[in-house]
């Protein structure tokens, strides 16, 4: 087992405070958005090891059998599968899109081919791997997931249209072409790409259509008039990205408030963003997203136009067991990864982490030892650790320095795959 140290991510719309508060750590001044731990290449955590520190993703490409298994090996090469890191949004994230393994690849390999930086500002594609995902609420967390239904779309649109008239200004042509391709009796995802493609392409006639909308329902709120959540988003999203076409591509959208312990799971294809809140993401070890608004990075409105699923969807819920020895478990329909939350009490006995292959464990509470035949390890609160495949089974047993405080890891390992 080797304790790990991680990089954090100083995004822009990071918390201040929310990583640092979960982990017991001084908070850095600044932002502090995500923290890696995995073997990604662009920010590796980095293993103590007898021999000194190395990064992991070269510590488990020197060594792939042992630190991952010959099946976990076999199925996914000589990489950690699985990246995780601590989410913390005190704004919104940028409305994107990952894409299918299969396309990855292909859209890699021509970037490659065409001598694209991968560090270009404008480059899709990172690396050769597809990025489903799934996010665990740790806090109350509010996010937009997929598509919703063409009918609640088009009420919404209409509510913002009557806001608009409400307010003594004209109401754009464009909202007009939204609202006429909502109501169409073509299919649906059909019908959910026309209105999604008129409104990113409608450039400035977008940008006044938005800067029309947010201050009319704001003063709708603003007069006691009870607004849907949807609604609300809308003027969420122009305070923070004015203008942005996908503060109105938002109505189209599942609006979903996650309480702690919610998950949901994001494949290919799934169109989101998240707002606001802390939670734990775990994912393929991916950085290749397709942004569609709300930001101000690269935006390829044709390869996200080819990436995005426009099917109307329900809320991906993860669901949650329970195991007869305690572990609770959160398992996505992905093979490459699966978690797990273990709590103890002081006096509580050991629990057994469930062990397919490697092991990420980090520690958010009280204080724990992890103890397999060929060692042990400590984790403090804040702590996290690397257990190679080879060290199993792995035991997590409450330590004496918890002092009466109850203990909680989480662990991420590979889900259900063929061997």
């Amino acid at each position: 087992m080797f304790a790990l140290s991680n990089v954090t991510r100083d995004y822009a719309w990071g918390s201040a405070t929310a990583i640092a508060d979960l982990l017991g750590t001084t908070p850095s001044g600044g932002p502090e958005a995500e923290l890696w731990m995995g073997g990604h290449p662009d920010s590796p955590s980095v293993a103590a090891t007898p021999d000194g520190p190395v990064p992991l993703d070269r510590l488990i490409a020197e060594h792939p059998d042992a630190t991952l298994g010959t099946e976990v090996h076999t199925a996914f090469g000589p990489r950690l599968p699985f990246l995780a890191k601590l989410l913390a949004a005190e704004t919104a994230l940028s409305l994107q899109v990952h894409p299918t393994q299969e396309r990855a690849r292909e859209r890699f390999a021509d970037e490659e081919a065409a001598g694209v930086p991968r560090t270009a500002a404008d480059r899709n594609y990172k690396d050769e791997n597809h990025k489903p995902e799934m996010i665990l609420a740790l806090t109350p967390f509010e996010a937009l997931c997929g598509f919703r239904p063409c009918a609640e779309a088009a009420e919404l649109f209409r509510a913002v249209g009557s806001a608009i008239a409400e307010s003594g200004a004209g109401v754009p042509q464009l909202l007009g072409t939204v609202e006429m391709a909502l109501n169409s009796r073509m299919a649906a995802p059909m019908v959910v790409r026309r209105a999604f493609e008129t409104l990113l392409g409608g450039g400035a006639e977008t940008t006044a259509l938005v800067e029309l909308a947010a201050p009319a329902l704001e003063a709708q709120a603003a007069a006691g008039t009870e607004l849907p959540p949807a609604l609300l988003t809308v003027i969420e999203l122009a305070r923070q990205y004015p203008g942005d076409p996908g503060v109105l591509v938002s109505l189209l959208l599942n609006r979903v408030s996650l309480s702690p312990g919610d998950a949901i799971y994001l494949p290919a294809g799934n169109i989101h963003a998240y707002l606001h809140g802390l939670g734990l993401e775990v994912m393929a070890s991916s950085d290749n997203v397709m942004r569609g608004g709300l930001t101000g990075k690269h935006v390829d409105i044709p390869e996200l136009l080819e990436t995005v699923d426009f099917a109307p969807t329900e809320v991906p819920v993860v669901p949650t067991r329970v195991t007869e020895l305690g572990q609770k478990v959160w398992e996505p329909p992905f093979a490459e990864f699966a978690l797990q939350r273990i709590e103890l009490p002081a006096d509580g006995e050991p629990v057994p982490l469930v062990q397919n292959g490697p092991l990420v464990v980090l520690a958010v509470s009280g204080s724990v030892l992890l103890d397999s035949p060929r060692g042990d390890l400590q984790l403090g609160r804040g702590g996290s650790a690397f257990v190679p495949a080879a060290e199993n089974p792995v035991m997590v047993h409450p330590h004496a320095d918890a002092a009466g405080e109850t203990s909680v890891v989480f662990a991420i390992t590979c889900g259900a795959f063929e061997q």
